[in-house]
């Protein structure tokens, strides 16, 4: 059956919680996008000098900020992960200003991505294990380890008892799992989602193992400028943590308590590169396609996009198939368009990397400004387009763009737009 024939209602964002390297609340992780710093920096909660990478996105003051909001049993009992996920949920409910009590528990679902899943916990009891002996392992080893325990808690956290859903699809997660929750709440499977992505893999057998593919920056001299997408003295993605989770609502459960509507997400496209397990196509063929299939579902002409938050991740093969992909799906228009890459300033947040861009996107319809690419001093010849450089720059902005590829050739694209309907006529 057509996408078309399938659409029923219009989806809205409420409210939206994040944490990342950048800040721990929306607004003040969109002042230090707008400033063009880096949350990049020598790795303190993983501080090992042995490992070949030293440095990442880090959650830098997590520690803290987890006292203050879980108890001492909690910590113990809930890998970090699961704790970024927790505290986010928390944080665009109470942004969203819904009341659970008010609403039908059964329609209200949960769809939380992640590409490893309580991955910390998994390498320390291993570690135990090996060590320690068998009856050192933690009961908790398990329901902590699962990729849908921050689905789960979530769930269980404001007892909700509709759809819950956890997707794995490496670096795509996050926008897959959004555009799922969109999907539910306008066939009329919910009336809310709280939708995201959290990852917390920054941890030694991830670092080796990504550095092992060569897939990793090795700027350990210089950490701040290791994220350079599109420039041609980039070596590889920076390793991120964090998360973020939106508040998604039918449009009309919204306007019946009186939401503020922070924006229209209107569209999903994703696809397969149906190529290799870790490269990607190298014309961006299946990059392309989820773009394609995003602005199917949406219902704008490419020339209506105004602004791509790309994946670009600062990877030689990546960053030069996004722009042919981008070239291929926009024409004439490709060289109009405003792209940036949060990951300049944020490094790779994996699994959760689609969320916390949305967020940033949302705030760019906010405040009609486009987020920087930084560190881009010496843009690769094959890469041509207008990636925003250096600095945020004040723009006209009513529909955005937001791609997420992973291992595995999987590619998510969303669309969301300004709500503002005089506006966007």
């Amino acid at each position: 059956m057509p996408v078309s024939e399938l659409r029923q209602r219009d989806v809205v964002v409420t409210g939206m919680g994040i944490v990342s390297g950048l800040g721990c609340d929306p607004a003040g992780f969109w002042d230090a996008i707008v400033a063009g710093r880096s949350g990049i920096g020598t790795l303190q909660h993983t501080a090992r000098e042995d490992l070949p990478v030293r440095f990442g996105g880090e959650v830098w003051n997590w520690a803290a900020i987890a006292e203050d909001f879980f108890d001492s049993k909690e910590i113990r009992r809930l890998d970090r992960f699961s704790q970024f996920a927790l505290f986010t949920a928390q944080g665009a409910v109470a942004h969203s200003g819904i009341d659970f009590d008010r609403c039908d528990r059964n329609r209200c679902g949960v769809a939380i991505g992640s590409a490893v899943g309580g991955l910390e916990e998994l390498t320390e009891q291993h570690e135990r294990m090996l060590s320690l002996g068998n009856r050192k392992v933690s009961p908790f080893v398990i329901p902590k380890m699962l990729a849908n325990a921050a689905c789960g808690l979530v769930s269980i956290r404001f007892g909700l008892r509709g759809p819950t859903t956890t997707v794995a699809t490496a670096c795509a997660s996050a926008n897959q799992s959004i555009g799922d929750a969109m999907r539910m709440i306008r066939w009329g499977l919910a009336d809310v989602m709280l939708a995201g992505g959290s990852e917390a893999a920054l941890v030694p057998l991830a670092i080796v193992g990504f550095h092992r593919m060569q897939a990793l920056s090795e700027r350990n001299d210089d950490p701040t400028r290791a994220s350079r997408p599109w420039d041609s003295q980039r070596d590889g993605f920076v390793m991120a943590e964090g998360a973020a989770v939106l508040v998604l609502e039918a449009e009309e459960h919204a306007n019946g308590r009186q939401a503020p509507i922070l924006a229209r997400l209107s569209g999903c496209g994703t696809s397969s590169d149906g190529f290799h397990i870790t490269a990607p196509r190298e014309d961006g063929g299946g990059a392309a396609e989820a773009m394609r299939l995003a602005l199917a579902d949406a219902g704008p002409q490419p020339e209506d996009i105004d602004y791509i938050n790309a994946h670009g991740t600062s990877t030689p093969l990546g960053d030069r198939a996004e722009t042919m992909a981008i070239k291929d799906v926009f024409g004439p228009h490709a060289y109009r368009l405003a792209i940036s890459s949060s990951k300049s300033q944020l490094g790779h947040l994996l699994g959760a990397s689609g969320a916390v861009e949305l967020v940033a996107c949302i705030k760019a319809l906010e405040h009609q400004c486009l987020p920087p690419t930084i560190n881009l001093d010496q843009p690769d010849a094959d890469c041509d387009l207008d990636y925003v450089p250096h600095k945020a720059r004040p723009a006209a902005v009513r529909r955005v763009l937001s791609n997420s590829f992973g291992f595995g050739g999987h590619n998510a694209s969303l669309i969301v737009e300004a709500f503002d309907r005089a506006r966007l006529a």
